[in-house]
């Protein structure tokens, strides 16, 4: 037992994602110009398959039933937490739009400064500063942004879950802070 209590509060030092979030994490979402970064819920696989295209969701690599319960449980947690949310934003791959529209948060729209560039990574910097745009944009207004992996780690340096949430700032400088991680359910 002594060993594993170093090694737990090491892994909490690095961030790493917990089933449930400190109330402290709660607290950052709730405070004013935060926002929750949400990495879309379970898809298996990685990438779309060839030849796919946005305008047709069977194409493209999609949620199972597990991410669609995932997506759930993660807007009830956001609820039960007391987090208002105005505006939920989202990549145009269906995956994301699942996500954002079976969250329950808040209404969905499509922003495209969230669309993967996992087959262009050369677009990773315009995206990225396309997303510092956007988030400087809300204008007090709470948000989650779903996306994917490529475009959150891009942005914060963190190579999050399926399903896993990120609170961050963006201050004047457009640099972005994290604040907390929380992992609803883990893969």
């Amino acid at each position: 037992m002594r060993l594993l209590l170093p090694i737990l509060a090491f892994l909490l030092a690095l961030g790493a994602p917990a089933a449930r979030a400190a109330p402290e994490v709660w607290a950052a979402l709730k405070a004013p110009g935060t926002h929750a970064l949400l990495r879309h819920a379970r898809a298996p696989g990685t990438g779309d398959p060839a030849g796919y295209t946005l305008d047709d969701c069977a194409t493209q690599r999609n949620l199972d039933d597990r991410g669609r319960a995932q997506a759930r449980r993660i807007g009830a947690e956001i609820r039960q937490n007391g987090v208002a949310v105005d505006i939920v934003l989202t990549s145009a791959w269906c995956r994301a739009r699942d996500t954002a529209r079976l969250l329950g948060v808040g209404p969905v729209s499509d922003e495209p400064a969230l669309n993967s560039f996992f087959g262009n990574r050369g677009q990773a910097d315009a995206a990225t500063a396309a997303l510092k745009t956007r988030l400087a944009d809300l204008d007090g207004r709470k948000a989650v942004l779903v996306t994917h992996q490529v475009n959150i780690t891009a942005l914060t340096g963190v190579y999050p879950a399926s399903g896993e949430l990120i609170v961050i700032s963006l201050d004047p400088s457009g640099t972005v802070k994290l604040h907390g991680r929380v992992l609803i359910d883990e893969d």
